[in-house]
């Protein structure tokens, strides 16, 4: 059998960096809520959010160690499967991954052990500036990253000189037209990632009726978050794909399954992408909506995929179906957010059974439409590397196909081994919860630990503990 090396190159760089993207996620969204439960301890001195703190930030540290393991392997993948990418694009690629780890990454692994072990070592006002110094290192990586990423969808700056890229202009190049509806678009992702994880496991001790304090906070502050950021995300989303029309249309036709050229598009809920045929074979449809959602004009005009030859064209079938995954992900993300502002105005937010079982449902929702929102861009960027620029054919290194095959098998067992590791010790972590002991004695005038606790069940319930609104 014929091994088609573009082919097996491009799996197991999908593979491996579809592993890691899960968990630089999940750690830059749990560093902002990190940094609000520390400064709402040290503003309302309530020992309930020490401990709710204490215990995420145990998971952060588990998560923030294995988008470290799993993320090392990328950079090498530049230069043993897309070698010719890394000549042509190094001299705007390189710098810019180079800034990341110098800049971003030390500041967060310096200030993690702070975090972690700087307890009875510094002030809190100090543990609290680190705690705020890798949620500002998490943010750091993500925006040189994503600006890396930014540049291959739509690049600017740069000459082409000798078959490789020349930089002319490195604010052009960062800034480039699809950088900043990328950035907010991520950051708001992985902030809406974190809390409908805190949302989904603080319900989950809810129906267990176990760490009763702990998780009433928990839920509280993941829901409020999700209402906050799950609208805001669709929004942002909304103007990203207004730009994704003018500078990549051939990838929103094929979100949107159009194949040819047409004012009063419509919004396709269901279709079988036909691409031997070009046409879907079947469809369910709303008249002339994707036109007022792209043009928001009910007679906008949207390029079809017949704009382009058939070998320009990304795979149909996997942009239309992610694009939908990501979107009916996010519809639900609302949909229990919303739900729990109900409650919280009904004062029911911590009775509801019917809310907790909702919030432990959606809580890999938020890793799926990352994932989903990822394989839409990228596969939709298709057949180019750097778009318009370098045809992915064209990026592979000269290597032996049987060679990348057994590269992607072991690839697939070693991170297997990883995410069965992980997963023990996060279920391990969960099924301990909370340790409930007292925070270290600073000498804050600002700060009056309570010394009341009862202690039911193993649950720490704080004597304050009668409101079931606020946070």
């Amino acid at each position: 059998m014929d091994l088609d090396v573009t082919l097996l190159s491009r799996i197991q760089f999908a593979f491996t960096v579809s592993f890691h993207i899960v968990f630089p996620t999940l750690s830059l969204g749990l560093a902002l809520l990190l940094a609000i439960i520390e400064g709402l301890w040290l503003k309302t001195g309530k020992e309930v959010y020490y401990f709710l703190y204490r215990f995420w930030v145990k998971i952060f540290a588990l998560t923030f160690g294995m988008g470290v393991v799993s993320g090392i392997v990328l950079a090498f993948e530049f230069g043993t499967n897309f070698s010719r990418f890394a000549e042509f694009a190094g001299p705007v690629i390189g710098p810019l991954i180079s800034v990341e780890v110098l800049t971003a990454f030390f500041l967060e692994a310096g200030f993690l052990g702070v975090m972690l072990f700087g307890w009875s070592k510094v002030g809190p006002k100090l543990h609290f500036t680190a705690t705020m110094l890798v949620m500002l290192g998490t943010m750091n990586s993500a925006f040189w990253i994503i600006a890396a990423n930014s540049w291959m969808h739509t690049p600017a700056g740069i000459v082409v000189e000798a078959g490789r890229v020349v930089v002319e202009s490195w604010w052009d190049v960062i800034f480039n037209p699809s950088f900043p509806y990328r950035y907010f678009h991520m950051l708001l992702a992985s902030y809406l990632t974190a809390a409908t994880v805190m949302a989904g496991v603080s319900a989950w001790y809810l129906l267990k009726r176990q760490h009763i304090s702990v998780a009433k906070r928990g839920l509280s502050i993941g829901l409020l978050a999700m209402a906050i950021l799950a609208p805001t995300q669709a929004f942002v989303g909304d103007i990203h794909g207004l730009q994704v029309l003018r500078d990549q249309p051939i990838k929103v036709a094929a979100m949107e399954g159009i194949w040819e050229t047409q004012k009063g598009v419509p919004l396709l809920l269901f279709a079988l992408p036909n691409q031997e045929e070009e046409r879907n074979d079947f469809e369910i449809a709303i008249p002339n909506l994707a036109s007022i959602i792209l043009t928001h004009d009910p007679n906008g005009e949207i390029k079809g995929l017949k704009e382009v030859a058939p070998e320009d064209r990304p795979n149909v079938a996997v942009v239309f179906w992610s694009f939908r995954m990501m979107v009916a992900s996010g519809m639900a993300l609302i949909a229990i957010a919303l739900f729990g502002l109900l409650c919280r105005y009904r004062k029911t937010l911590y009775s509801s059974r019917f809310l907790h079982m909702g919030c432990v449902a959606v809580l890999p929702l938020g890793f799926v439409a990352t994932l989903a929102g990822w394989f839409t861009a990228e596969v939709g960027r298709q057949p180019y590397t750097v778009y318009g620029l370098l045809r992915t054919a064209d990026s592979v290194s000269p290597i032996d196909a049987y060679s990348v095959a057994i590269s992607l098998t072991l690839f697939v067992v070693v991170y297997s081994i990883l995410l069965v590791a992980y997963f023990y010790y996060l279920t391990k972590l969960i099924r301990k919860g909370p340790r409930y002991e007292s925070p270290v004695e600073y000498v804050v005038e600002h700060v009056q630990l309570p010394t009341m606790r009862d202690r039911v069940d193993g649950a720490f319930i704080d004597r304050e503990e009668g409101k079931h609104n606020g946070v």
